[in-house]
Parts: C-alpha cells; sequence; structure tokens
C-alpha cells in the first residue's frame, strides 16, 4: 500500500483514513492492540446515524457484529476494550465468546458513547475485510451447452498452445462451476446470511423485474480477455458476456446490485460497476483448485496468505481463440452461493436466490 494513497474506511456517510504503516506491520492476532493504533482519530461530534438512548443513568447504544469479530474488539488481554473504555469514558459489554448477542456501550456524555460506537464500527469494518470471503452473488453459466463448449475450448488451446509457457491442464476452470460474479461477501452469521437473501429479494421486487421485463436475459458468452497488462505474463483470462440484442440491460441490472449492496454494507465499496466477466482459465488453479483470485488473501484469523503465481503465455491463445463462441444462455437466477461448496453434481452449492422469470 502506498503511503500517499492510504486505505478508505466509509462508515456511516463519513471517510476515515487508515495509518498503511501500521496495518503493513501487522502480523498476528495477538497485536490487536497494536494495530488499533493505526487508526487515524474518528470524529468526536454526535452522529445522527446512530441511535443514542437516554437513560437513567445516562446513555446507551448497541452494536450488532458477528461473534467472530468480538475478539477484535476484546483484543489481547482485554487491552483494546479497556483502552476505548478509558479513551471515550464509557462501558463496553461484549458477549462471550461463542455466543450471540449484541455488544452494549453505555457512558456519562452521549458523544463519549458515539465516539465508542465509531471505533468500533472501523474496528469490525477491518478486521471483516480481514477475512476471506465466504459467498458470492452470481449467475451461473453451467448450461449444457456451454459446458460443452468450454470443453471444446480447452481441447483446442491444449492442442495448439500446450507449448508456450505455463499453459497446461490444471489452470482451467472446472465447467461445473462457471459463473458470472456480481459482487462477494463475507456472511459470518445465519443472520447475515438471511439478510443478504432479504436484500435481494428487496432488488427484485424494486427493479430486478423491471430491467429484465420478467423474462430471462439472453446473453452470449463469446470472445476471451486477460486481466493484466501484459499479454505474455497473464494470471486470469475470462471470457466476455454480452446482451445478446446489444442492450445494456445485463450491466445496468448488475451494476444496481452491487450499488445496493455496497450501500448495505454486505459489500464493501471497491468499484463502481461490475466488470463482467467469466473465469476460464487462472493460475492459482494450478496448486489449488478451489482457488478464486485475490479472494484468497487472508485466512479466518486474518493473517495474510502468499499464494506464488506462475504466469502463462497468453499470446497465441488470444490470437488463435480472440472471438471463441461458448454458446447462448437465459440468465433468469440471481444465487447467493456459498465458496468451496458443491451440491451432488458439482456445482456452486446455492444457500439463495431470486427467480426473475
Amino acid at each position: 500500500m502506498e503511503v500517499l494513497r492510504p486505505q478508505l474506511v466509509r462508515i456511516g456517510g463519513r471517510i476515515y483514513r487508515k495509518n498503511p504503516i501500521q496495518e503493513q506491520t501487522y502480523q498476528h492476532e495477538e497485536e490487536d492492540e497494536d494495530f488499533y493504533q493505526g487508526f487515524v482519530e474518528c470524529a468526536e461530534d454526535p452522529c445522527d446515524a446512530y441511535e443514542v438512548v437516554q437513560t437513567q443513568q445516562g446513555f446507551r447504544c448497541t452494536v450488532k457484529a458477528p461473534s467472530l469479530l468480538y475478539k477484535h474488539i476484546v483484543g489481547k488481554r482485554g487491552d483494546t476494550r479497556k483502552k476505548l473504555e478509558v479513551e471515550t469514558k464509557t462501558s463496553i459489554s461484549i458477549p462471550k465468546p461463542g455466543q450471540e448477542g449484541e455488544i452494549v456501550i453505555t457512558g456519562q456524555h452521549r458523544s463519549g458513547v458515539i465516539s465508542a460506537r465509531t471505533r468500533i464500527d472501523v474496528l469490525l469494518l477491518t478486521f471483516r475485510r480481514k477475512q476471506p470471503f465466504t459467498h458470492f452473488l452470481a449467475f451461473f453459466l453451467n448450461e449444457a451447452e456451454v459446458q460443452e463448449r468450454f470443453l471444446k475450448f480447452q481441447e483446442e488451446v491444449l492442442e495448439k498452445c500446450s507449448m508456450d509457457h505455463g499453459v497446461d491442464s490444471t489452470i482451467f476452470q472446472n465447467p461445473k462451476k462457471l459463473h458470472l460474479t456480481i459482487g462477494m461477501l463475507v456472511l459470518l452469521s445465519e443472520q447475515e446470511i438471511q439478510q443478504t437473501c432479504e436484500m435481494l429479494q428487496q432488488c427484485k421486487e424494486e427493479f430486478i423485474d423491471d430491467i429484465s421485463g420478467g423474462k430471462p436475459l439472453e446473453v452470449e458468452m463469446a470472445g476471451i480477455e486477460y486481466m493484466n497488462d501484459d499479454p505474455g505474463m497473464v494470471d486470469v483470462l475470462y471470457a466476455k458476456v454480452h446482451m445478446k440484442d446489444g442492450s445494456n440491460r445485463l450491466q445496468e441490472l448488475v451494476d444496481r446490485v452491487l450499488e445496493r449492496f455496497q450501500a448495505s454494507g454486505l459489500i464493501v465499496k471497491e468499484w463502481n460497476s461490475v466488470k463482467l466477466h467469466a473465469t476460464v482459465m487462472n493460475t492459482l488453479f494450478r496448486k489449488d483448485p478451489n482457488a478464486e483470485g485475490r479472494y484468497n488473501l487472508y485466512t479466518a484469523d486474518g493473517k495474510y496468505i502468499f499464494k506464488e503465481r506462475e504466469s502463462f503465455d497468453g499470446r497465441n491463445i488470444l490470437k488463435l481463440f480472440e472471438n471463441f463462441y461458448f454458446g447462448t444462455l437465459k440468465l433468469n437466477s440471481i444465487h447467493i452461493s456459498q465458496r468451496f461448496t458443491v451440491d451432488s453434481f458439482g456445482n456452486y452449492a446455492s444457500c439463495g436466490q431470486i427467480d426473475f422469470s
């Protein structure tokens, strides 16, 4: 991370800057209290986004969070919570490990309670980002015709380009897992999975049905492109997906879904638009068939994983298969799928979906 371009954290309409040097030194959970020092001082003024209740003893505010993240608010030997309580003049009650519930903040002054709430939100969001993605929103692209054409693509690439550096059968996608990702999610409880299902249903009712006209979106999966800027050293090769009628409805639909989920906080805002693509080759598959590129950077404990990649020379593939036709599909369902989990047929398992036809 560049010092002049630190990571920004958006909470309740406010933007907070994080100290990049401190974040880079973070290695283990035991260093939580040091990591806390890396935050720029949060705003102390009251924030209308928080519901603070006045009681006979002062003021009270609650925070809903998955139990998996409690330890990051407590910190090693309780140091992070103690520091928060001292600096904000509040008392912070956190459910015991393994128990679901609310974090309760109480204090004599409303501004102190709001300050503690703001800092807790920053910590929760930061450590949520350290969690590996658990679920994703996607269209499945595993119709029989597309699977057959994909296998034909793989066969011809290996026949004509296997002598090119790094090209072998291990880096091809599993045809049963072909999909079009809308956004990646970190869902750490059943409540969050249910919230995601409800949000997707709201999207259907408010704009998806209008955009789709209540009918499947007929798309073509044709042509290939690469992610990086050097065709001689490619890590990800993907198939392009576009509406068969030439309209922009698919892009509009996924962008609005992304926007809604970003506004709710279920998806961290990184991009303003979805890059429509279906991964067909990925060098991370070489060592891990379940790998999904940048989505495999952290373990459940928030520790960074370094995955060595051997890029492949994609120049001949791009030249020979630039306009390869994978088939036509009718997209009529958006799925909430769990990573690394497949059904009895080997497809990604869906834990929720909405249909619009």
